[in-house]
């Protein structure tokens, strides 16, 4: 970017070596956090990387990214510093079928952190930043969008590279109303959050995949004695819902939500029974 960082305060620049100051730690999954004014696409900058043998735990953020993807190859842009784009190399030790949870598991932990970095007191206490009682509602649409309503607030994906994942989250901080590419999306300033300091928001999302990843990869990548499945259904407002599923091959199964099972998969009810999906393209029915 030929601009100056500091000729928008309200998007002031993320500094690299203050974040690694605070999440870099003996014995902790991030080993390197690494901030860039502009990159294509920092899943494809870190999936080379990972292919060279980059540690688990290496973080890569970038300022303004123009080559984003979004899942089944949807373009991700904003402008600069209004969000939070950024990818991480991990390399769970888990059994294969398990592997899909990486991508739940994401979604948890960024949804968790925002929802508890966005929090007011109801007491009139003002914004606690950690434990307050009304946040900002972010929710998980299967497999893992985060949504505010019906506007999507960040997205996620996970490629495989070799023995390794890429993970890459795009989270809208504080893009403002004209400055969205389509009307379904929308981002923690737009929706009111007391907190649009990428900062701080970073460090919480980082310290949350790093406890739920963790304890998931601890335990073998066993969904349920981790709490990841009971945490990801508790957040997913797909369940329940009246959904069009789209699948390869112009394929549609329509029904309701009815589960998300032990290898991740949404459990769609129909008029012939129940569909497991592993992957496609959901739609909420209104």
């Amino acid at each position: 970017m030929s601009e100056s960082p500091y000729n928008d305060l309200g998007r002031p620049p993320l500094h690299g070596v203050a974040l690694e100051r605070a999440l870099v730690r003996d014995g902790g999954l991030w080993r390197e956090v690494r901030v860039v004014d502009e990159t294509g696409s920092t899943n494809a900058d870190l999936a080379a990387r990972a292919r060279e043998g980059a540690p688990e735990g290496t973080v890569l953020v970038t300022e303004s990214q123009t080559a984003g993807r979004g899942r089944l190859g949807r373009v991700w842009a904003a402008p600069p510093r209004s969000g939070l784009m950024f990818s991480m190399v991990v390399r769970p030790r888990v059994p294969v079928p398990m592997l899909g949870w990486a991508s739940l598991l994401t979604g948890v932990a960024v949804a968790s952190a925002v929802r508890r970095m966005t929090a007011w007191s109801e007491a009139g206490e003002g914004f606690l930043g950690d434990g307050g009682d009304v946040a900002v509602d972010v929710r998980l649409k299967w497999p893992n969008d985060l949504l505010v309503g019906d506007r999507k607030l960040a997205g996620i994906l996970v490629e495989k590279v070799e023995d390794g994942l890429v993970v890459g989250v795009g989270l809208n901080v504080g893009l403002r109303e004209e400055e969205l590419p389509v009307a379904t999306a929308t981002s923690l300033a737009i929706e009111g959050a007391p907190l649009t300091d990428r900062a701080p928001l970073l460090r919480a999302i980082l310290r949350e995949f790093a406890t739920w990843y963790q304890e998931w990869t601890a335990l073998d990548g066993d969904p349920e004695s981790s709490g990841v499945r009971t945490a990801y259904k508790n957040l997913c407002v797909t369940l329940g819902r009246e959904v069009r599923v789209e699948l390869p091959g112009d394929v549609r199964v329509v029904g309701t939500a009815r589960d998300v099972d032990g290898a991740g998969r949404l459990v769609v009810s129909g008029p012939g029974g129940d569909t497991a999906i592993s992957a496609g393209d959901v739609v909420h029915v209104r």
